[in-house]
């Protein structure tokens, strides 16, 4: 008779910043604890985002703030911060049982005044060298390996029935610091925000040139970083004093890798790819494609300005997942996750016919088509979330909702570097392909009447 392996025990935590007792789906469950969380860390991940996509809102404009890159480096710079965001992923799922939800949460934050304020400082010298603007990609990828951190620790303050609302607001909301970062730079950026002996010490104006007219007009563009610090600063405070922490289940490393013997974190992890990859991807190179595309470079004077634009891309995804996640807890999972591949797939091969205009007058279509791909792959992002935790058992569904979301975090660095090596529809083919995979899987697995899993 073969012994059967101990479960393995909670830790026992000491302190007031440790619940002890902790049951979601009991009736004691602490409502107001659970959602004063979720709106913190929410808080946090917010300027997660912004830290992650900075420098997608601020490479378009470097050439004309003085630099002198070349349209490749430019993709290879917005490349960075998805694969360090993608393989932070990997080590943030690990950390919520290991440092509590309080401490992740505080540390992290701080550790996003390093992007913030080293951008500040790096766009008001446009003799920078490559490398440490490379260098400050990468660490703006600290924002978005919090993300398969934040996700897992708040999904365990949360009943599985609220799961999908839960962690459908957390990570729309969230997913606004997209929109944020790209609608309020162009803004933060024309004001001076501090004056007296504060402009001294944060630097002075730039000249920002228009390619096409040649005209200038004074900026600060160290606000785009600057900006959020202040925020930050009170957001780790808020997490250090209003957070508690959850001992969980803690298993040596073989055990916690148990989840990559299941097919199913493999289908989720492909659903994942789509929705999220394309969001994160999309939204990173939105500003430059519009400007290569439709941009003055192109089309002079009537050219499009892709700060008018970029951030509406985000704006659509992030207002679709919250949208999505309650629908999600009521129709199920399975059958949005289904319409979001389709749509997404469908969507790509329309835009794909809107990469080689006659004119500028061809850009709304292309617009139309971007925001189609960026609403559907938005639902998805909440669907496959509520599908996770009906999957997987409890202690796995952490693991892998942290490993789906590290791959598609690596959306970004895959779609700069196709587009800083090929033509722009090898991107929206490739994609396409990957969407309408994501039907079969969908269907077959999770979504078709008799489905081995029904979520």
């Amino acid at each position: 008779m073969t012994a059967t392996a101990p479960a393995p025990k909670v830790p026992n935590r000491t302190g007031k910043e440790w619940l002890q007792d902790w049951d979601p789906e009991g009736p004691n469950w602490d409502k107001k604890l659970a959602w004063r969380t979720l709106w913190i860390t929410t808080f946090n991940l917010t300027l997660c985002f912004i830290a992650w996509f900075l420098v997608s809102a601020i490479a378009p404009v470097l050439n004309d703030l003085g630099f002198d890159l070349t349209q490749s480096q430019l993709y290879w710079l917005t490349a960075m911060p998805g694969l360090a965001g993608g393989f932070l992923r990997l080590v943030w799922m690990f950390l919520p049982p290991v440092l509590g939800t309080r401490k992740m949460v505080t540390f992290t934050t701080i550790l996003l005044l390093v992007p913030f304020i080293g951008w500040a400082i790096a766009v008001q010298n446009p003799d920078t060298p490559y490398f440490a603007l490379i260098l400050l990609a990468l660490f703006a990828g600290i924002g978005g390996g919090a993300f398969s951190g934040f996700m897992p620790s708040t999904s365990y303050f949360f009943p599985k029935k609220k799961a999908g609302t839960a962690l459908g607001v957390q990570a729309g909301v969230g997913n606004f610091g997209v929109s944020v970062v790209q609608i309020a730079t162009p803004w933060i950026v024309g004001i001076m925000l501090l004056g007296g002996a504060f402009a001294t010490q944060i630097g002075g104006s730039q000249q920002l040139t228009d390619a096409a007219t040649g005209a200038t007009r004074e900026v600060w563009y160290q606000n785009a970083g600057y900006a959020w610090v202040p925020l930050t600063i009170i957001g780790a405070i808020a997490a250090w004093f209003m957070l508690k922490s959850i001992p969980m289940q803690v298993r040596g490393v073989k055990d916690q890798l148990d989840i990559f013997k299941n097919k199913h974190t493999w289908n989720m992890t492909v659903l994942y790819v789509v929705t999220f990859g394309a969001f994160s991807g999309f939204a990173a190179v939105f500003g430059l494609l519009i400007d290569n595309i439709y941009g003055t470079g192109v089309f002079g004077d009537d050219g499009i300005n892709p700060l008018q634009y970029a951030f509406l891309g985000a704006l659509v995804g992030s207002a679709a997942r919250v949208l999505a996640g309650p629908v999600s807890d009521k129709l199920g999972g399975a059958p949005v996750t289904l319409v979001s591949c389709l749509g997404t797939g469908a969507a790509c091969v329309f835009t794909a016919f809107q990469l080689n205009p006659t004119s500028a007058s061809d850009f709304p279509m292309f617009l139309w088509g971007m925001l189609a791909i960026f609403f559907f792959s938005g639902i998805g992002n909440a669907s496959t979330f509520k599908q996770m935790p009906s999957i997987f058992h409890p202690r796995q569904a952490g693991g892998v909702i942290g490993f789906t979301a590290a791959i598609a975090a690596f959306g970004p660095f895959f779609f700069s570097i196709i587009l800083a090596s090929s033509a722009s529809i090898t991107l929206y083919i490739y994609w396409a392909v990957i969407s309408f995979i994501g039907v079969g899987i969908t269907w077959w697995f999770y979504a078709r009447k008799g489905a081995e899993m029904p979520s």
